[in-house]
């Protein structure tokens, strides 16, 4: 299959998906998501759905279970919206990037923070008219 198709089709995986959670599933359990990436098999038989969900491990734990239980709603929009032989079939999988890239940029700013502190004050610097003990 051709790259572009599969580009195109897990585009719109993504955006539809990304539409229901927002503003279609009405499941209390589902809060906080939002849809980072779609990717979807060469067969187009299967369709992964990355989401990123803010907040503690037992929010998470419980986000996604709700999404599991919305996973043929969202299908079946997906379905609505597709024009091919087979829908894929949507799971939802938990993206760590996000939090990943959180706690780096965290560790980056607290080694920041460590090395300006050890770093000795920077000399004073020449007075504006000139070195000291020489006429203009």
């Amino acid at each position: 299959m051709k790259s572009h198709r599969l580009a195109r089709v897990s585009e719109v995986v993504r955006e539809v998906a990304a539409n229901a959670i927002l503003f279609e599933i009405k499941d209390p359990r589902v809060k906080n998501v939002t849809v980072t990436r779609a990717e979807v098999s060469a067969d187009l038989q299967h369709a992964k759905v990355f989401v990123s969900v803010m907040g503690s491990e037992k929010d998470q734990k419980l986000t996604m279970h709700g999404l599991r239980s919305a996973a043929g709603f969202v299908q079946t929009k997906v379905a609505d919206r597709l024009t091919t032989r087979y829908v894929p079939h949507v799971t939802f999988v938990l993206d760590e990037g996000v939090k990943k890239s959180i706690e780096i940029a965290r560790l980056i700013r607290e080694a920041n923070e460590q090395s300006a502190a050890a770093a000795p004050p920077p000399a004073d610097p020449e007075p504006a008219d000139g070195p000291a003990g020489r006429p203009d």
